[in-house]
């Protein structure tokens, strides 16, 4: 092949799209069609808990859109990361929508199920045997944790992908992948660079995040050419420059030139960015470079508390300057009343939003100005869901009635938009599995599952 052609039709499988950009990708025939539908963005809780990130209904939509269109241009479906979290009920919960999808338009479909969910059994084995190491500022890893992960999953490369192709699956539904590897794997497959490759997956991953204006709700086209590939939206309101392609280059990265992933590094630092037309850029230069070492990304998730909340607004000019002395009161008075609890089993949270409640204390404006109103979010979390509600029940209630310095009424300092005022959320999970495995042979974790309908 002298050039592969890409359609990525969203950021996220999921999102959206508008139909003109996809039927205007159809039209540059590609040979293949990919969708990431997964992130760990969001924190570990979809990973603990089992539950997608975006809903069924929409997920339905897209997915049925990119069937019917790989069907029409003869070109595979790939979607990495099923269900958002790539473990055994998130690819069975994609694999419920497909099934749907093909009863309902009667083709015959060759698909391919790749299984990412590990046995702690044998994570353990490899743990012993010191082919597990953390990741930067995480601690090593223990048979502990591995026993208290709700579930554990490897983010696979491409190579799992592409041994799908080879068997002839029209669909590929990936449990957890590395972002880029639905985008990936088919070049890689037809020899295509690496380097070129993984960076154009990179870029595609999002949709048309890198445009101006960019969205992940559109789509994008790549042709990868030799060394080189060329990016351009599918809607014409939208156009790729080299500072929009090179921004996003930069996207989601804790190194500016470096992109770590599936047996090795992809080097960005020689990139160049070239204007091709008013909407297209092409981009060269980028090289791949294998590690010596074959490693992929362990992510696992366990139980740590269960949380809920309250939202209130303040108004009161003297509740505002007094906010953070009332708050401490608060917390002590409601310690003092449950103090059957050791204090250190359970939290008590507030969130400002108008004084410090995106960027907490690093706020570089905190005391500048006292704002005229405040949004509050109290958050509990402790060990069960009864002791969060108990503890943030009494805290709302002291809050709304305490008698901070210059008070002028004993009540309606706080105002609540929803009734009940308390939000039972439910479990919270950390990361407690988020290190490197060695691997001998980058299939092996991932068993692929193929199935004629």
């Amino acid at each position: 092949m002298d050039e592969c052609r890409i359609l990525s039709p969203l950021g996220m499988l999921g999102y959206g799209f508008p139909a003109e950009s996809f039927q205007a990708g159809l039209a540059r025939r590609p040979h293949v069609i990919g969708a990431d539908a997964g992130s760990t963005d969001g924190g570990p809780h979809k990973l603990g808990a089992g539950v997608g990130i975006v809903s069924r209904a929409a997920t339905k939509k897209d997915l049925g859109v990119m069937l019917r269109g790989g069907l029409e241009v003869e070109a595979p479906v790939i979607v990495g990361s099923a269900g958002g979290s790539g473990a055994a009920v998130h690819l069975a919960w994609t694999r419920a929508i497909l099934e749907e999808l093909i009863r309902e338009g009667g083709d015959r479909r060759r698909v391919a199920y790749i299984h990412a969910e590990l046995d702690k059994e044998f994570l353990k084995d490899e743990l012993a045997a010191g082919r597990i190491e953390p990741l930067r500022g995480v601690p090593p890893l223990t048979d502990k944790a591995i026993d208290s992960a709700t579930r554990i999953v490897a983010q696979m490369g491409a190579e799992p992908i592409i041994r799908a192709l080879e068997a002839g699956a029209h669909v590929v539904v990936a449990g957890r992948a590395y972002d880029p590897a639905c985008f990936a794997a088919y070049p890689l497959w037809k020899g295509f660079p690496a380097g070129p490759a993984w960076h154009l997956g990179k870029i595609l991953e999002c949709g048309a995040l890198c445009a101006e204006p960019g969205a992940p709700g559109d789509a994008m086209f790549g042709r990868l050419r030799g060394d080189g590939f060329v990016v351009e939206p599918l809607n014409p309101a939208r156009r790729c420059t080299e500072v929009s392609v090179a921004a996003h280059t930069l996207y989601e990265k804790s190194h500016p030139y470096l992109l770590p992933g599936p047996g090795g590094t992809t080097d960005l630092s020689a990139c160049t960015f070239r204007q091709v037309n008013d909407r297209a850029v092409e981009v060269r230069g980028s090289r791949f470079r294998p590690s010596p070492a074959y490693t992929v990304k362990l992510e696992g998730a366990e139980l740590a508390a269960y949380r809920t909340i309250v939202v209130a607004g303040i108004r009161d000019p003297v509740m505002v300057a007094e906010l953070g002395s009332t708050e401490q009161a608060v917390v002590e008075i409601t310690r003092t009343y449950f103090d059957w609890i050791p204090p250190d089993e359970y939290q008590i949270l507030f969130h400002h939003y108008g004084v410090n409640g995106v960027m907490g204390a690093s706020e570089p404006l905190l005391g500048v100005r006292v704002p005229h109103e405040v949004g509050l979010v109290l958050e509990v979390a402790a060990p069960t869901q009864e002791t969060a509600d108990a503890v943030c029940a009494f805290a709302r209630a002291t809050l709304l009635h305490y008698g901070y310095p210059g008070r002028q009424a004993t009540a309606g300092n706080l105002a609540f938009p929803f009734a009940p005022s308390d939000v039972p959320l439910g479990p919270v999970y950390r990361f407690n599995v988020y290190h490197l495995l060695q691997v001998d042979d980058p299939n092996a974790l991932f068993p692929l599952e193929l199935v004629e309908y």
